[in-house]
């Protein structure tokens, strides 16, 4: 379903931001509202990460996102359809896109059985179904938190390669497209 979803994004009658901008956040597994928030301070192209700050995570923490090469490419469209605005993705001069305009999509495409944030959830059965990643570094990739008090004050690294690889794997999966078969017509 994923990798079918993500190759029907380019036909969507939406903008081009908007697209990119949702593209990003599935291979990303970043919340809609960090990725509508998401400003070029943030990425690093030398280190290959998008730093959240902690004001704009739900767990309150900074959060590094290792970005995968097909994100670093998202980037560069959209880079190339900036405003010269502080957001990636722009809707207005130099405003972000609405909160509605992923909803907006899947509207446009018909698809009512899905959500933005349902890819989180897609990634997280993926990650726990076709991939042998430790539960921690799936977590860690949702910035989710430690939430046993005695495991949180000994776990203190952020999984960082261990998420990289992850998500690089995620995002060539939600990339790949099906062998197209065409019939040789008589």
């Amino acid at each position: 379903m994923v990798p079918a979803f993500v190759e029907s994004l380019p036909e969507a009658e939406a903008g081009e931001a908007t697209k990119l901008a949702f593209e990003f956040l599935i291979l990303t597994g970043a919340r809609t509202s960090e990725v509508l928030g998401a400003r070029w301070e943030e990425i690093d192209r030398a280190e290959q990460t998008w730093t959240i700050p902690a004001e704009r995570i739900k767990a309150g923490r900074e959060h590094r996102v290792p970005l995968s090469p097909r994100c670093i490419e998202l980037l560069d469209r959209a880079e190339a359809i900036a405003d010269g605005g502080p957001y990636v993705f722009p809707g207005r001069p130099s405003k972000s896109l609405s909160n509605m305009v992923f909803l907006m999509l899947l509207r446009w495409l018909k698809r009512h059985d899905i959500t933005a944030h349902g890819f989180r959830s897609a990634f997280r059965d993926w990650a726990a179904e076709r991939t042998s990643f430790a539960r921690a570094v799936c977590e860690g990739a949702l910035a989710h938190v430690v939430r046993n008090r005695t495991e949180a004050a000994y776990f203190r690294s952020d999984l960082l390669d261990l998420r990289r690889q992850l998500m690089e794997s995620w995002a060539r999966f939600a990339t790949s497209t099906r062998a197209k078969v065409v019939p040789i017509g008589a």
